[in-house]
């Protein structure tokens, strides 16, 4: 900063300082400049001036006051990153010394899937390193450079697979890239690139002011193909719920932490998760996906009967939980003993399937191919269809 905190302190010394165990003030006798180390009296301008240029309490100021977004919640969450204290109370003995010492070293912490590291820059200026978790540990030189944090948006679109990312709060976010070198308002347009809205919820919750729209608020105001939700929104409706929130909002699949619940009055039964922001409402992913377990939760029970082994019963529910944990990639084909394993499920389709797909040949509907069904079957598919357009549409407004 070259003395421009120094010239800044002051110009704002007769009005008085105090932050962060720095307290300047004007006397009859000069200026007063002390620190919970240091004590100067009677200083005038010039002195001030002098006393303020090595100071890294000065610095520290000038660094929140003039070159850290004043927005309340970008101010907070950048004091956060660095473990200093919400308002202008000290930390400790000397909370600045101590946090200066630290970002010599690297302060680093997770939001989401991100691993952010404040450091000290010249005179007090922060710098911030953005990266995956997953990747604190790789050389620098093996992940892809970014420096412009609207690259954030790119990086968040699609996972490791190349597959579209509908919920940027979905533990999926693609890892090898960096941001080497971002200043504060950076840091937090990057962060805010990946998981939108994140850091103003979280400050509104830190404040007591989260706006939360529970679930029985938000299916009432759905419209269109989405009012179909409202039927489920009647007697049993709280534990579908419970079952959407379970589907939904667990950490494995939302890194947001649940907030909502099924009203003011009543709570779900199921954890909302420990995530470091909260969500503040059913997110379109979720009213989507209700929608279609409305529909299929609309169909009348039949009773169907099969054959099993117990190997084979207790195949088929570690084929569900694999397929529900998001495990499939890490079962080898050499683990044959795993129960998803795809030659066991191979085998299995083989063994209990017939040419037509059905489980021991065993139609879904004994009357299937009666007149009219093909039709039914057809709309049907179309209303998936129409389905997923409808949710990566209002996903990827998020």
């Amino acid at each position: 900063m070259t003395g421009e905190h120094a010239d800044a302190l002051v110009a704002a010394a007769p009005d008085g300082i105090s932050f962060d165990g720095l307290l300047v003030s004007r006397e009859a006798e000069g200026y007063v400049f002390e620190t919970p180390a240091d004590e100067r009296t009677g200083l005038d301008g010039a002195d001030l001036r002098a006393v303020a240029t090595g100071s890294r309490h000065a610095t520290n100021w000038y660094f929140w006051h003039a070159v850290a977004p004043q927005k309340s919640d970008r101010w907070a969450f950048l004091r956060w990153l660095e473990g200093a204290n919400a308002d202008d109370a000290s930390e400790g003995p000397d909370g600045v010394a101590d946090r200066y010492d630290a970002l010599e070293d690297g302060i680093r912490t997770e939001w989401g899937q991100l691993a952010i590291t404040a450091t000290l820059g010249d005179d007090g200026r922060r710098r911030y390193h953005l990266r995956h978790v997953d990747d604190v540990d790789r050389d620098p030189v093996a992940l892809d450079t970014y420096d412009d944090p609207l690259d954030a948006r790119d990086i968040a679109t699609f996972d490791d697979r190349g597959r579209y990312r509908p919920l940027k709060a979905a533990p999926s976010l693609r890892e090898g890239w960096r941001f080497a070198d971002l200043g504060p308002r950076e840091v937090v347009e990057a962060v805010e690139a990946f998981y939108p809205a994140s850091i103003p919820n979280w400050h509104r919750e830190r404040e007591g002011d989260l706006d939360v729209t529970h679930w029985h608020e938000t299916v009432e105001r759905q419209t269109g193909m989405y009012g179909v939700v409202k039927t489920w929104d009647r007697g049993e409706g709280h534990e579908h719920v419970n079952w959407v929130a379970e589907a939904c909002c667990d950490d494995s699949q939302c890194l947001k932490r649940r907030e909502w619940q099924y009203d003011e009055k009543t709570d779900l039964d199921v954890d909302g998760g420990d995530g470091v922001f909260p969500c503040r409402e059913p997110c379109s992913v979720v009213i989507s996906a209700a929608r279609r377990w409305t529909k299929l939760e609309a169909e009348e029970p039949r009773t169907y009967e099969f054959e099993l082994t117990p190997s084979e019963k207790e195949q088929v529910e570690e084929i569900v939980d694999a397929v529900a944990d998001d495990r499939i990639d890490e079962i080898r084909e050499a683990d044959v003993y795993e129960g998803a394993n795809r030659f066991r499920t191979r085998f299995l389709r083989a063994k209990l399937f017939d040419d037509e797909g059905n489980l021991a040949g065993t139609p879904t509907d004994p009357d299937e191919h009666a007149p009219g069904a093909d039709a039914d079957d057809s709309a049907d598919h179309d209303d998936a269809a129409e389905e997923d357009d409808d949710t990566e549409a209002e996903a990827s407004g998020d």
